[in-house]
């Protein structure tokens, strides 16, 4: 897919892993996804820029002694005014972890809690654009919210975020709906009431593609990861799921081409 300036407004716009080993997860991205580090960056809690071959795909934050931060894998949602979300958040039922802030020139964010107590961010872009490809090998690929409170959640980025949804899929065994339709599609929640482990809660998974998910399954194994969900084919690709050395969880996808 070509370069990407600016998501719009609602779509995932950035991701990033928050890490108790920043320096092992630098390493163990960059080598299975061809990822080169950035600066880190002080002044804002040592956070790390990644790039593939000079284009922003994701960004790495030491987890903070004494916060008791899992390590894991969060996703941002645009806005032209992070505020102005924060407050529908909370008018829709969502809370708040982190409030409106300024980070430098590079935009404003905030963290909220959805009515599913799922974890979002929001991004508005300033310098700072966000990932700037999609669907490339080593670039995020899908965002899917897996959430047990499905028609409250869908409600609450309607409300919050603007999304014109789309139900993809709604029988008993699987109800899906995504934001946009179609080839459009630029993400998706799941009703996963009915297969979320016991003290997992709901949560976003980022997807990230890949040319051979058996391939990275076997570098990533070599590296110190994990394979907790094996590969399977699917309508929508090759997918397994899977965790990085310290336990973040996220998703292999070789997508099907036109």
């Amino acid at each position: 897919m070509p370069k990407r300036e600016q998501a719009p407004l609602g779509a995932p716009c950035w991701v990033d892993v928050t890490t108790s080993d920043a320096d092992r997860a630098q390493a163990f991205y960059g080598q299975l996804f061809g990822w080169t580090a950035g600066e880190t960056a002080p002044e804002f809690g040592g956070y790390v820029n990644f790039s593939k071959d000079g284009v922003l795909v994701a960004g790495c934050v030491p987890a903070q002694p004494g916060t008791g931060a899992a390590d894991m894998w969060s996703v941002y949602l645009a806005t032209d005014d992070a505020e102005k979300t924060v407050a529908k958040a909370t008018e829709a039922g969502g809370t708040v972890l982190a409030p409106a802030m300024d980070v430098g020139d590079l935009g404003s964010m905030a963290v909220l809690v959805d009515v599913g107590r799922a974890v979002i961010g929001a991004w508005k872009p300033g310098t700072h654009k966000g990932f700037g490809v999609l669907v490339e090998p080593g670039a995020p690929s899908w965002f899917e919210l897996h959430t047990r409170d499905y028609d409250a959640a869908v409600r609450f980025y309607q409300d919050v975020f603007g999304w014109q949804t789309s139900v993809m899929s709604d029988t008993p065994e699987f109800r899906y709906t995504t934001l946009g339709e179609g080839r459009e599609a630029m993400a998706g929640i799941m009703d996963s009431s009915t297969f979320l482990p016991e003290g997992v809660p709901a949560h976003w998974s980022v997807y990230f593609e890949s040319a051979d998910v058996d391939a990275s399954l076997a570098r990533l194994a070599e590296l110190g990861g994990t394979v907790l969900e094996p590969a399977q084919d699917t309508p929508y690709g090759r997918i397994a799921l899977v965790a990085d050395p310290m336990g973040a969880t996220f998703r292999l996808v070789t997508s099907p081409r036109p």
